[in-house]
């Protein structure tokens, strides 16, 4: 079956067992959001959990939950007023908006438009003559826009404060820096992650949940001294991976590379040492939560598609309908973030780096004459000594001369050196301010979720029948057992209430269903995913054992009672396998 039959049956299966669907559909719906059922959501939830515990729990580090909405000045700071856009191109017939990139990478031979600048985009339009996907209308000549992608809002009544919704949840952990750092003792590295919905008022949301206006992310900020210690690639070396770098991408024979994180690191492949280390952190998860690892690769980003705050970026890519979608993004951000938001806040973003032992070092300075420069430079005197300090501190040359030279507004102005309080003197330092570099491990999880489902998704024949099933990972599914009477007989009934109940006091996610025939609640099961079923049968009320049955074999096997809630909480654990409770 192909990928793309997987999907649209994918997509069926989702709305009919609760996974996920459309919202507000009794209104006509709106594009880019959806509601997660009573399965979706339970799912996400255990995506998300599994992510806390191996990014935020395992690793070390914090975890916080930041604001939705923020004010505008962050968005100044961080770029995302003036660089967060897509290409809009819209259809002169029937008004429909288009990312103009996706139509040239749907139509043509181009994989990576988005990287492109808009004069060479609309070329390619006009050359290849291409036309507007909702009405054919050609779109040659069209003028392409940037479009900001984000929702804006107020905060407030009457004079309102301008807002807008995050686009991502990093600038909520990048802005409280400077308090999160003395929860980390001031001391690097330190990781503070965030799980939360960002928004982003896409062009064109398509392909489901895939690229959505509302979505949640899943992001890890790993604060380093750009000078200290690297990780210890021990621990993942030998992981195996799937690398696409940007040499093979741009070579006209180039390969998906096999190899291993030690290996990538050593020679090079992967520059960042720390980036390596999510790499291999990020294969070994994906592959524990059910993403298949034979339709997974990480894919390093062009010079051309990197954000404008990343040095370098891999993105995590899985298979899904032929195409390979982003799953996650390991980039590099330098201290761009950081010292944006001290330029803009006027705060101090640091962290105070101490020497081992303490260092004479020579510091420039000056203590202007203000009763010169007061009559000199009037109401600008203040900003001429600002100017004058700034420049001894980058430059002591300029100042050994009998004039110094300053720019204040675009205009030079000569100031006698006497006149500055020039002096250089021997100061003992016990340590120095260094602005953290930024590695950051983003994911999505909406798209996670549905690539767990698309690679989960199978179809077999069970005793002359078809059969649909979610081979999902125990540990994420969203219901772990399913437990039935074999009949509607009140003796079985109320043992399997009885076992239920014990099971969900242990903590696992139970389903009962007495509705319609065995083999039906099998089946049911088997679509949503649930990994065992337990049969309470006339037996069970003389020998006190019941039948559990395994999704994916359709094997079973009889367990006493009182063995039940121990077994069931190994299996999901991965401590046993089935067979082995035989």
């Amino acid at each position: 079956m192909s990928d793309e039959a997987t999907s649209q049956k994918l997509t069926e299966l989702a709305k009919r067992r609760g996974y996920f669907f459309q919202s507000s559909d009794v209104y006509g719906g709106v594009g880019g959001f959806y509601t997660f059922g009573p399965q979706g959501a339970a799912l996400k939830g255990n995506l998300e959990d599994a992510w806390r515990d191996r990014f935020a729990v395992e690793e070390g580090n914090m975890e916080i939950d930041a604001p939705t909405i923020m004010p505008e000045p962050v968005f100044e700071s961080s770029g995302h007023l003036d660089t967060f856009d897509d290409m809009l191109v819209e259809c002169p017939e029937c008004g429909e908006s288009h990312r103009a990139d996706h139509v040239v990478e749907d139509n043509t031979e181009y994989e990576d438009a988005e990287g492109l600048p808009i004069p060479e985009v609309e070329e390619i339009v006009a050359e290849y003559e291409l036309v507007c996907p909702s009405c054919g209308a050609g779109l040659a000549g069209q003028a392409i826009d940037d479009f900001n992608l984000m929702f804006a809002t107020n905060i407030g009544p009457g004079d309102s404060q301008p807002g807008y919704l995050r686009p991502e949840t990093a600038q909520g952990i990048f802005v409280e820096f400077p308090r999160l750092k003395e929860y980390a003792r001031n001391t690097l590295p330190f990781g503070v992650t965030q799980i939360g919905r960002a928004y982003r008022n896409e062009i064109s949301p398509r392909r489901s949940i895939i690229r959505t206006r509302e979505f949640t992310q899943a992001e890890l900020e790993l604060f380093v001294d750009p000078e200290g210690d690297n990780p210890d690639l021990s621990a993942v070396e030998d992981v195996p991976v799937r690398l696409y770098p940007a040499t093979e991408q741009e070579a006209v024979d180039g390969e998906i590379l096999e190899t291993t994180i030690g290996e990538a690191a050593e020679k090079g492949i992967v520059a960042s040492p720390w980036i390596a280390y999510y790499l291999g952190v990020a294969r070994e998860w994906y592959a524990a939560v059910g993403v298949d690892v034979d339709r997974f690769r990480f894919r390093q980003h062009l010079a051309g598609e990197r954000s404008h705050y990343a040095s370098d970026c891999w993105d995590a890519e899985g298979l899904i309908d032929g195409n390979w979608i982003e799953l996650a993004g390991f980039s590099d951000r330098g201290d761009y973030d950081l010292s944006k938001h001290a330029e803009g806040s006027g705060e101090r973003f640091t962290v105070f780096r101490q020497y081992d032992e303490p260092q004479t070092v020579e510091r420039a300075s000056v203590d202007p004459d203000m009763s010169y420069l007061g009559p000199e430079f009037g109401g600008d005197a203040a900003a001429v000594a600002d100017a004058l300090k700034s420049l001894a501190e980058r430059d002591r040359e300029a100042f050994s001369g009998d004039v110094v030279e300053i720019d204040l507004e675009g205009e030079s102005h000569e100031i006698p050196v006497e006149k500055t309080g020039f002096t250089v003197q021997d100061e003992t330092i016990a340590g120095e301010h260094v602005t953290p570099h930024v590695i950051e491990p983003s994911f999505g999880v909406d798209r996670l979720l549905y690539t767990v489902l698309h690679h989960a998704y199978a179809e077999d024949e069970v005793d002359g029948e078809d059969r649909t099933y979610l081979a999902l990972e125990p540990e994420i599914a969203p219901t772990f057992v399913g437990v039935f009477p074999l009949q509607s007989d009140d003796d079985l009934e109320a043992t399997a209430d009885e076992i239920a109940a014990a099971l969900r006091a242990e903590g696992l996610s139970v389903t009962y269903d007495d509705s319609g025939n065995i083999g039906r609640r099998y089946r049911r099961q088997d679509e949503v995913g649930t990994p065992f079923c337990v049969t309470v049968d006339y037996e069970s009320l003389e020998d006190g054992a019941v039948t559990v049955r395994e999704r994916d074999s359709t094997a079973q096997t009889r367990l006493a009672i009182g063995d039940l809630s121990e077994a069931l909480a190994a299996l999901r654990a991965g401590d046993v396998e089935f067979e082995d409770l035989a």
